[in-house]
């Protein structure tokens, strides 16, 4: 079956963007983000939005769903799908190929199982009514409810467990889907690599501003402290920090061991979905060889 997709995966800090954006150079491709923050404006440090590597051999790689909306603004699995379907067609129609890269699980799960999403609207009684409930009450109806859970980080906020329950029980797999064919390359990179990557990418991000880009969003006045957590691990512990509820040594150790454990659940789920019937290309070594030579093969099938 040929493909029309290719689909980029695998845990933070491998530089998934990097080999994406060769990839897009080689093949003729464009980008589509699957990354759950990247489509914030201001949010570029936290959120690992690495405009230098869209440039290759002096070419600007186009990339789709990065900066477009402002932070106070919420942004579903629903958005995201939406806003997919409309990237894809349009770089079909350039006769280019499209090429999914992220970042956040449930988004990229959302293309390949071929989820069915209505408008979940975070205004209603149902919502009110789950809210109600205290966090263990939640964090059980969403395990119960979830036949696959996709992402553990919603066990730590409630109202993120709340909106989590109301998006699985809107989906279901389409009859009639678009034909999407991906072709699924999974950085497989070592453990200890991830490790040393994560913690030094930390730190780099620390030094260029990261701080300040925290303080920057809550100045704006668009973003407050509680909302800080729903951007992710390092919005969430900088708040901590701003507001002196923890030192600079505990934060960035704190941040630092809680990225190291997101990176093990990266891999968890993605040997999950291959239970699932979705088949992965793992690359351990010479990414953007082994990618090259994946696609081709798949290319002359």
């Amino acid at each position: 079956m040929s493909f029309n997709l290719v689909t980029i995966l695998g845990p933070t800090a491998v530089g998934k963007t990097n080999l994406a954006a060769k990839i897009a150079h080689r093949f003729n491709g464009e980008i589509i983000s699957a990354d759950s923050r990247q489509v914030y404006k201001g949010m570029n440090l936290g959120t690992g939005k690495d405009y230098d590597d869209y440039n290759v051999d002096n070419t600007k790689i186009a990339y789709h769903l990065i900066d477009i909306l402002e932070p106070n603004i919420d942004y579903s699995v629903y958005d995201f799908q939406n806003n997919f379907f409309k990237s894809f067609d349009q770089i079909n129609k350039k006769n280019k190929l499209p090429i999914l890269c992220g970042g956040t699980n449930l988004y990229i799960h959302s293309i390949l199982k071929k989820y069915e999403l209505s408008d979940v609207s975070f205004n209603s009684a149902e919502f009110k009514t789950l809210l109600n409930h205290d966090f263990d009450q939640l964090k059980n109806i969403l395990v119960s409810e979830s036949k696959s859970l996709h992402n553990k980080t919603d066990l730590t906020d409630k109202e993120r467990i709340a909106k989590a329950i109301l998006v699985n029980r809107s989906n279901k797999e389409i009859p009639n889907y678009p034909k999407i064919n991906s072709l699924n390359i999974c950085i497989d990179a070592p453990r200890e690599l991830i490790k040393t990557r994560i913690t030094n990418r930390l730190k780099e991000r620390l030094s260029k501003g990261l701080i300040d880009e925290v303080k920057n969003l809550i100045d704006s006045g668009k973003v407050d402290y509680n909302r800080l957590s729903y951007f992710g691990l390092e919005y969430k512990y900088i708040g901590l920090f701003l507001e002196e509820e923890l030192s600079y040594n505990d934060m960035f150790q704190k941040l630092n061991s809680a990225i190291h454990n997101f990176a093990k659940k990266q891999s968890t789920w993605l040997r999950k979905i291959e239970r699932e019937g979705i088949k992965l290309y793992r690359i351990k070594e010479n990414y953007f060889e082994e990618s090259v030579r994946i696609i081709e093969e798949n290319f002359a099938k």
